[in-house]
């Protein structure tokens, strides 16, 4: 008996499990960011107590891995190991926003938005914006490390660097609109990577996940908030 298989089932499989893949890939990278973000807003924390304590947990991490690892060594890993993670996240979202405007019929583009929330609707421009912020954040307190207030760059004080900017409320507004951005990506993201990772197949494992992402987007956003609104009031001062 002869059998047959049709090449547009062939295709057609392939690209679900591409599908699948980049999902999948996005969903871990994810989760990687989250974890950071996480870590980078719990040390930002340590800005309240005093310029010795945030100074010294800065210093902290450019010491971690010595003496097996050169100064800032493991520091420096770290960084390319998210910025590889961002590549692969942001080209997986790119891949995956394509692929689903291709399969989406015009008739259906009005009602696309129905039953869908604010931050799952706004991830790609969330998304894109966040894309910015982090390029201008790393120039801002990484590499050249800029003082907007007085346009000076490679200051080596990170408690300085920090209060001095925060301290021009423009760029603390920058900061805070970017942080809202973030707070919606997080709360749709998270519970999007739950869903992949097959952890929401129950309506009790669902309403766990949006919980999860409602309390990952309130402390990462709103800790990393507390740290200009506390340098723009005097809370935190030079």
């Amino acid at each position: 008996m002869a059998t047959t298989t049709r090449p547009e089932l062939i295709k057609g499989s392939r690209a679900a499990r591409s599908t699948i893949a980049l999902k999948l890939t996005m969903a871990v990278s994810g989760l990687l960011f989250i974890g950071f973000v996480l870590g980078h807003m719990y040390g930002n924390l340590k800005a309240f107590g005093g310029e010795e304590k945030f100074n010294e947990y800065a210093e902290h991490l450019r010491t971690l891995g010595e003496p097996l690892l050169p100064y800032s060594g493991l520091l420096w890993i770290i960084r390319v190991g998210l910025i590889a993670a961002l590549v692969v996240h942001v080209t997986s979202a790119v891949l995956l926003t394509r692929r689903a405007a291709a399969a989406r019929p015009v008739k259906y583009a009005v009602k696309r938005n129905v039953g869908t929330s604010l931050s799952s609707r706004t991830m790609r421009w969330g998304g894109l914006t966040l894309l910015v912020f982090i390029v201008w954040h790393l120039l801002n307190f990484t590499i050249t490390k800029i003082d907007v207030s007085n346009g000076a760059t490679g200051v080596d004080n990170p408690y300085q660097l920090m209060v001095s900017n925060f301290e021009v409320w423009w760029l603390t507004v920058i900061y805070l609109v970017a942080m809202l951005a973030l707070a919606f990506h997080l709360h749709h993201g998270t519970f999007s990577s739950l869903q992949t990772l097959g952890l929401t197949n129950s309506a009790t494992a669902r309403a766990r996940a949006r919980a999860a992402g409602w309390v990952v987007a309130i402390v990462v956003a709103g800790g990393f908030s507390l740290i200009p609104l506390s340098v723009l009031t005097g809370i935190i001062e030079k």
